[in-house]
């Protein structure tokens, strides 16, 4: 039987592009977690820490959508450069005024500017959509995205806190930019698969964001990401709780290798089933599996509950980005790309911050019913989809 991944590498260029954008999309998930560790080493608390990677964060989700409408407009490789010499150079002045105890304002604005950085995900899957379009192969290459970003956020953080306690206080987010300008220059040198700027029509001017469809997926993407948040929050005070504290990383990983492997048999399927009805499903599946979470007794249980809730993670999420490619036009793909992965992270960083409320005052597993109430908006929103959809 025939591997539906290797067959994907068949086209001229798709292991080099996807190799660097690979590189490319680790500094997103290591600067932010780097950042804290070094502030918090060098000025010894976690208040600045947090506000200063808090403020990376909101800036990537605002920026990001704004440089892939520029990318579309102009091409991968016109923008991807400048974009990373802005956010890489803000993120180097941001270490040079940490590291000469500059004042708090300049690092504010520093972090600010660094979240200038593109989107590399999204810049991938279009080079994907532009390869296979219309064909069976982009769910696969979609499929494939996906674990790669699960990777990335497996491996990124770890090693950036590696870096930062074992060498030096800035490694972590120094190494993140050098593999920004590495990523990024072996990206754009590949000009072969760089997908072409496609005209703009008069009706297609101004932000893909107004589109209803692509509002519901974005309310989707971010119950999603609230998801993950709580389960990384939840999952850490659970263990703590249980006298167990390092079982945190068990816990994590199993849900990572859940989705994962969901997301890789997925991508090998050639279901016949329509995009919006698979959506459904996923939805209404991914809402049903957050229930258990709450009857979590131990560590094994609370392992069995975030296995199975994170089986329906990627599918849903890869089924959400071929939607995104059917429904906005070419001239806008990219920018429809990045709204999704930039409506993902704000999710975490919301489930993150809601559940960790709940737990100070209620106690570890009163998180859950953050995602339970994520649950059942991601359901909502793959319903009113299938109505519009179908």
């Amino acid at each position: 039987m025939a591997n539906p991944y290797r067959e994907l590498f068949h086209a001229p260029g798709a292991r080099a592009f996807v190799l660097a954008g690979m590189i490319a999309r680790m500094p997103i998930s290591m600067t932010g977690i780097g950042l804290i560790t070094m502030l918090s080493q060098l000025q010894g608390g976690y208040g600045l820490a947090g506000s200063i990677a808090a403020t990376f964060a909101l800036a990537t989700a605002i920026c990001a959508p704004q440089v892939s409408r520029w990318v579309d407009r102009f091409g991968q490789s016109r923008i991807l450069p400048a974009s990373a010499l802005v956010g890489g150079g803000a993120l180097l002045l941001l270490l040079l005024c940490t590291r000469l105890q500059a004042p708090h304002w300049t690092l504010f604005v520093f972090a600010a500017l660094a979240g200038c950085m593109p989107s590399m995900s999204a810049m991938v899957r279009a080079r994907w959509t532009e390869l296979y379009r219309g064909r069976p192969e982009l769910q696969t290459a979609y499929a494939l995205e996906s674990v790669l970003d699960e990777v990335c956020f497996i491996v990124g953080p770890p090693l950036s806190v590696g870096l930062c306690v074992v060498a030096f206080p800035e490694a972590g987010p120094l190494v993140a930019l050098l593999m920004l300008a590495i990523g990024v220059t072996a990206f754009v040198l590949q000009r072969g698969t760089e997908p072409p700027v496609h005209p703009y029509e008069e009706h297609h001017q101004g932000s893909i964001i107004r589109s209803s469809e692509i509002q519901l997926l974005i309310l989707l993407m971010v119950a999603l990401g609230t998801i993950v948040g709580v389960v990384d929050v939840v999952s850490v005070a659970f263990a703590e709780q249980q006298g167990q504290p390092a079982a945190a990383s068990i816990v994590l990983s199993v849900y990572a290798i859940g989705s994962c492997l969901a997301g890789l048999a997925f991508g090998a399927l050639r279901s016949k089933l329509p995009l919006p009805q698979l959506f459904l499903y996923g939805g209404v599946a991914t809402a049903v599996t957050t229930l258990p979470l709450l009857l979590a007794a131990n560590i094994v249980g609370l392992s069995l509950a975030v296995f199975v809730a994170g089986l329906f993670f990627a599918p849903t999420l890869i089924v959400a980005m071929a939607l995104v490619e059917r429904i906005v036009p070419p001239a806008k793909l990219t920018e429809g790309l990045t709204w999704l992965v930039t409506g993902l992270s704000i999710g975490v960083a919301i489930g993150a911050a809601s559940s960790g409320w709940l737990v100070d005052a209620f106690g570890a597993r009163s998180g859950f019913w953050v995602s339970i109430a994520a649950g059942a908006v991601v359901m909502g929103s793959a319903v009113q989809s299938y109505r519009q959809l179908k």
